[in-house]
């Protein structure tokens, strides 16, 4: 579904090269659930955003069923991630006068179908009673859940998760990813630091210095 080819990602540090991503060769497969492991530094969000079409690579290309992101104008980009993509980060950002409910349905155009939607996402991810509170009444973990439901609301084909337990104590952030893998709709795509994390994961590849390895 998604294929990345000889790609690389360059930034100057003061007229050094430095390689964010290096000859960098991979697919992601439908519904396949891909974990990418790495420490800080090493690459592995940089490697997110080149597979979501978030960044351009410095070389090489990225394409998403048969299409090069580069080729893609913003406003075909733009609506490739609103209809066809979901984004989970490391802090749940959500709009503090809001409910939960509402931060869901943020960017839905489709009336009653996605309040359907939304409120049984929040009851499967056990938010059924809290769905009308606010974020300074939810816990962490509960925060998260509310941005994992927004991010499932539109059925994504491909869901991109970038460090999504970070923020977590090690307890709640193996539920977050136990939610993300159960409730998805396509292939996911986290990228971590925590090993332990992963052991749902179908693949396990490792970054180190901008390199991809298969675990």
């Amino acid at each position: 579904m998604i294929v990345a080819s000889d790609v690389n990602l360059v930034y100057d540090d003061h007229g050094r090269e430095v390689f964010a991503c290096h000859d960098v060769n991979l697919t992601v497969r439908e519904k396949e659930f891909v974990g990418v492991l790495g420490p800080s530094g090493s690459g592995k969000s940089s490697l997110l955003y080149l597979l979501s079409g978030l960044k351009d690579p410095t070389s090489g290309a990225v394409r998403y069923r048969g299409v090069e992101f580069r080729s893609c104008d913003d406003r075909r980009r733009a609506a490739i991630r609103r209809e066809e993509f979901g984004f989970v980060f490391q802090y749940p950002y959500l709009i503090g006068f809001l409910s939960a409910l509402e931060n869901v349905l943020t960017g839905w155009l489709n009336g009653a179908e996605g309040v359907e939607r939304a409120v049984s996402l929040l009851e499967r991810l056990g938010l059924g009673e809290k769905m009308h509170r606010r974020p300074d009444e939810l816990s962490g973990g509960e925060r998260q859940r509310v941005c994992i439901a927004r991010a499932l609301l539109n059925q994504p084909k491909a869901l991109f998760a970038d460090e999504p337990t970070a923020s977590l104590d090690p307890k709640t952030g193996g539920e977050v990813v136990r939610l993300l893998a159960e409730h998805r709709t396509g292939a996911l795509v986290l990228v971590t630091h925590d090993r332990r994390i992963l052991t749902g994961a179908d693949r396990v590849l490792r970054m180190e210095d901008g390199r991809v390895f298969e675990e």
